[in-house]
């Protein structure tokens, strides 16, 4: 048996699809969930990766998704809360469909994928959860206007404080990713130099910053309600 299985959401491109290839460099089994991730040519099932399509806004995914764990790897050690969607715009442009999505991927998905993966941890008395989340949740940046996912991405990192002093004695630990911008295939090319400069260190974050991160806090076993900033000190305070 393998000595830990991680499952990833929102692993077939950026963060997610690099903090899939580290876990498994690390010897973790994986699986690896998007909706499409089974096309997606950066990956190929093994016997140390499995492949599952399905939508966290569903809430019947997450059931699967972690069955599927089970039935292949035999346990589920690390569930990472990766997938999401960010919509910035004014406060009075969001829309009730803007609304809807925001609520069923970013909050319903950490939900459902939660309640699910913790009912797997507690028999075995371990395991660790690591939520994505975004510096803007504690620094909001005026040129950026995203008030409704910022609403979501600030209660997750309330959440995970919570979950980490209600699951302490399980050994079950709980963490959050707080990401600066990533240079990702959300980011076009011609955008980098603006968002280059939201950020005091003046570039944009890797993928790999973020997939060492949750190394750290995966091997971090004294570490648990913490909110850990990757985003070149944005968090800290005002710089220009």
């Amino acid at each position: 048996m393998n000595s830990k299985v991680a499952l990833v959401t929102g692993a077939s491109s950026g963060i997610g699809l690099q903090m899939t290839k580290a876990l498994l460099e690390r010897g973790y089994a994986v699986v690896a969930m998007s909706r499409h991730v089974s096309a997606c040519d950066a990956l190929q099932a093994s016997d140390q990766l499995a492949l599952f399509d399905g939508d966290v806004a569903e809430p019947a995914t997450a059931k699967r998704a972690v069955e599927l764990a089970l039935e292949r790897f035999g346990q589920l050690d690390l569930l990472v809360n990766n997938a999401g969607v960010f919509i910035a715009k004014p406060f009075t442009q969001y829309t009730q469909a803007d609304y809807d999505r925001l609520l069923a991927t970013n909050l319903g998905g950490f939900f459902h994928m939660t309640k699910h993966a913790l009912e797997a941890m507690l028999p075995k008395q371990r395991g660790h959860i690591v939520n994505i989340g975004t510096s803007l949740a504690t620094v909001p940046v005026v040129s950026v206007p995203s008030a409704l996912p910022i609403l979501i991405k600030g209660g997750l990192e309330a959440a995970t404080r919570s979950l980490a002093i209600e699951y302490a004695e399980a050994g079950i630990r709980v963490n959050t990713i707080a990401a600066g911008i990533i240079d990702t295939p959300m980011h076009p090319r011609e955008n980098h130099g603006f968002l280059a400069g939201l950020s005091p260190a003046k570039r944009l974050g890797t993928t790999q910053e973020i997939a060492d991160a949750l190394l750290y806090l995966d091997s971090a076993q004294f570490v648990s309600g913490e909110v850990v900033h990757v985003d070149g000190g944005a968090h800290a305070g005002k710089w220009s």
